[in-house]
C-alpha cells in the first residue's frame, strides 16, 4: 500500500502540473480554457521535432519553446479570449472547444496518428530509479516532474502575492474597470497571465513526453485530468490544485488495484463526489447553475 501511495503521489505531481495553468488561467480571466490540454500536445511536438532535428536534449530544446508558447499564450488572450468574454460566459468556452478542434486537426494533418515519445533522447533517465527503504523503487523521471510542479505552484503563488505584477493581475482578475482607473493596464495583465499559463503547459507536455508517448489527440485526456484535478482541489488555490491532483491520482491507483479496468473510473468516481459535494455547498439545483456561474461571475471555485 505505501509504494501504490508514493507512485500515486508522483503521478499527481504531473497532473498538477498540467493542471496549474488551467487554474491560474481560470483565477486572472475566469474562463475556462477547454484547448488546455492542446497546446500542451504542440509542445510535446515541438519539443520532439527540435531533439530530432538537431539531436538537443528535450530539456535543451524546452528552453527555447516555452517563449514560443508564452508568445501563443498572449496572442491566445488578445485574438480569442479577449473578445470571447464579451459575448456572455458560454462563449469563451465555445471558442476555446473550437480551438482545441482545430489544434488537433492540424496536427494529426502535420504528424499523423503515429505516437512520439521524447524517452529515447534522455538516455537512462526514463527508467532509472531512486531505492527506498522496504525495496521500494521510484522513478527519477517522475520525482523530478513532482519537483518541477511544485517549483512552477510555488512561484506562481508567490508571483500572485509578492509583486507588483502579481497585484495588477488579482486586481485585473477582481474588477477590470476599477482597476483601469487606478491606472492598472488590465489588457496587460490578463496577457502575461494567459501567457504564464500556456508557459506551465509548455512543460506539461514536455513530462507527458519523457513519462510515456503522445499523439495528435493526447489533448483531450490531458485537459480531463487537469479539469478533474482543477475541481477536486478547488480552482481558487494552486495548493489546492496539488492537493487535488494527488487525490485524483490516489483514487486511480486504488481503482487499478480493485478492477484493471478501474484507473480512471476511481478518479471519475472521485471526481464526481467533490463535484456533487461542492454543487451541495453552493445551494443551487443543477451542475450548470453551481459550477459555470458561480466560477465565471464570482470566482468561486464551486
Amino acid at each position: 500500500m505505501i509504494n501504490i501511495l508514493i507512485q500515486a503521489t508522483l503521478l499527481g505531481g504531473y497532473y498538477a502540473l498540467i493542471a496549474c495553468g488551467l487554474a491560474f488561467m481560470f483565477q486572472v480571466m475566469r474562463v475556462i480554457n477547454l484547448a488546455h490540454g492542446s497546446p500542451a500536445i504542440v509542445s510535446a511536438y515541438l519539443v520532439w521535432v527540435v531533439s530530432d532535428t538537431f539531436g538537443l536534449s528535450p530539456f535543451v530544446a524546452l528552453l527555447a519553446i516555452i517563449p514560443v508558447m508564452g508568445l501563443v499564450g498572449w496572442l491566445l488572450q488578445r485574438l480569442v479570449l479577449e473578445r470571447a468574454v464579451k459575448g456572455g460566459e458560454l462563449l469563451p468556452v465555445l471558442s476555446t472547444f473550437g480551438l482545441a478542434i482545430v489544434l488537433d486537426n492540424l496536427l494529426f494533418q502535420q504528424f499523423g496518428a503515429n505516437t512520439r515519445s521524447l524517452s529515447p533522447y534522455v538516455g537512462d533517465l526514463s527508467w532509472e530509479a531512486f531505492e527506498l527503504p522496504g525495496n521500494i523503487y521510484v522513478g527519477k523521471l517522475p520525482v523530478y516532474i513532482l519537483i518541477a510542479a511544485i517549483v512552477i505552484i510555488g512561484a506562481l503563488d508567490l508571483l500572485l502575492k509578492k509583486t507588483a505584477l502579481g497585484r495588477q493581475i488579482r486586481a485585473t482578475a477582481a474588477d477590470p474597470v476599477t482597476a483601469g482607473l487606478v491606472g492598472v493596464d488590465a489588457r496587460r495583465a490578463a496577457g502575461v497571465a494567459a501567457a504564464l499559463a500556456t508557459m506551465t503547459v509548455a512543460v506539461s507536455g514536455v513530462a507527458l513526453g519523457l513519462r510515456g508517448t503522445f499523439d495528435a489527440y493526447a489533448g483531450a485526456p490531458q485537459l480531463l485530468f487537469a479539469f478533474e484535478a482543477t475541481i477536486i482541489g478547488g480552482a481558487r488555490s494552486l495548493w489546492g490544485v496539488l492537493g487535488g491532483a494527488i487525490i485524483l491520482a490516489v483514487a486511480q491507483s486504488l481503482g487499478a488495484q480493485i478492477h484493471p479496468q478501474g484507473f480512471l473510473l476511481g478518479g471519475h468516481i472521485a471526481f464526481l463526489m467533490f463535484l456533487f459535494y461542492r454543487i451541495w455547498r453552493s445551494g443551487k439545483g443543477s451542475i450548470f447553475a453551481a459550477f459555470l456561474p458561480a466560477a465565471l461571475r464570482k470566482g468561486d471555485a464551486q
